[in-house]
């Protein structure tokens, strides 16, 4: 199936989100990260076709089993770079050279929020936001909640949302510089 590339960047490559592995694997075949094992059990397969260079087969190792962990492919900042994230695992990957890649530390991602006015790809977890753009890692918030970060909002360079306290057993509300990823409220 065609995978729908999500996120408002422009990016210079296709790719298609395969129903599983094939049985022929094509000659350029990367696995995310290097080390996975048992990478093949629900991994994210992908067929990425970068322009100007030949096509290759990402096979991104599955994070977790789970409704809330997001699986898909999203632009990114630069516009070579591939976002797949399998199950809460989330990896950055160049297209033009698919050996360089960068897995995201936050884990799981529970969700991928572009900002493509600000040039960020968020990646937000139970605790914290980490900030991509096109140079690579932006900035990474501090601890935002105990458990459960949830998007408000984004206005200007500020992004909203609550998150559960366990010392007052109640959502409290942050707010983040978008430029900085420090928080300001």
């Amino acid at each position: 199936m065609v995978a729908g590339v999500l996120g408002g960047f422009a990016h210079r490559w296709e790719a298609e989100i395969l129903a599983g592995r094939p049985l022929i694997l094509p000659p350029r075949h990367f696995v995310y990260p290097l080390q996975a094992e048992e990478v093949e059990r629900g991994a994210l397969e992908v067929m990425v076709r970068p322009e100007g260079a030949e096509q290759f087969l990402a096979t991104c190792a599955l994070g977790f089993h789970d409704p809330a962990a997001p699986t898909g492919v999203w632009a990114a900042p630069n516009a070579e770079e591939m976002c797949a994230v399998s199950g809460g695992y989330a990896y950055l990957i160049d297209t033009t050279a698919p050996e360089r890649f960068a897995m995201i530390s936050t884990r799981p991602v529970l969700e991928v929020r572009p900002v493509a006015a600000k040039g960020l790809l968020l990646f937000v977890g139970h605790h914290s936001i980490l900030a991509w753009g096109a140079e690579g890692l932006a900035w990474e918030s501090g601890r935002l909640s105990s458990e459960g970060v949830t998007i408000t909002g984004i206005e200007g360079d500020v992004v909203r949302g609550v998150g559960w306290e366990l010392m007052t057993d109640s959502e409290t509300g942050f707010a983040v510089d978008l430029r900085t990823g420090r928080r300001v409220v």
